[in-house]
């Protein structure tokens, strides 16, 4: 779609093998780390900040080991070099208020985990074509 990177950060490896799959079939070839918890996830972003570029997209889990999904988000936000990267909540949690605290923090969007193959397909094809090819990210 676009050369813009994405950040998958997601520990369940089912999820994360389906959340490729369906990139690839949906020929969103953009570059795809994979970070599997969020503390590592924070340390990629913030520890060797100046040498990596950053994601133009990241897609985060909620539940996640070690710091979970919400905490990563709120350390984006905080951050004047994180804080306009679009986040899409990708998460199997239908918990009302995980919602409603995914966009305080300051999630772009919330998307719930389709348990349906074809489904979850879809969702990712319209997120890529979205937040990858319609969306005019900040200038950096």
């Amino acid at each position: 779609m676009t050369n813009r990177s994405i950040l998958l950060v997601e520990d369940n490896p089912d999820d994360e093998a389906l959340t490729l799959r369906a990139l690839k079939r949906n020929n969103i070839l953009n570059e795809v780390t994979v970070m599997r918890d969020g503390a590592e996830a924070l340390d990629y972003l913030f520890a060797g900040s100046a040498e990596i570029t950053l994601p133009g997209l990241i897609l985060l889990d909620l539940k996640l080991p070690k710091v979970d999904g919400l905490e990563v988000l709120r350390q984006l936000r905080s951050s004047e070099r994180t804080r306009l990267i679009p986040v899409v909540v990708l998460t199997s949690s239908i918990e009302e208020k995980d919602v409603i605290q995914g966009y305080r923090l300051g999630a772009n969007s919330y998307i719930r985990k389709p348990v349906d193959l074809t489904q979850f397909v879809e969702a990712v094809r319209q997120l890529g074509l979205y937040w990858l090819m319609l969306n005019q990210p900040p200038p950096r």
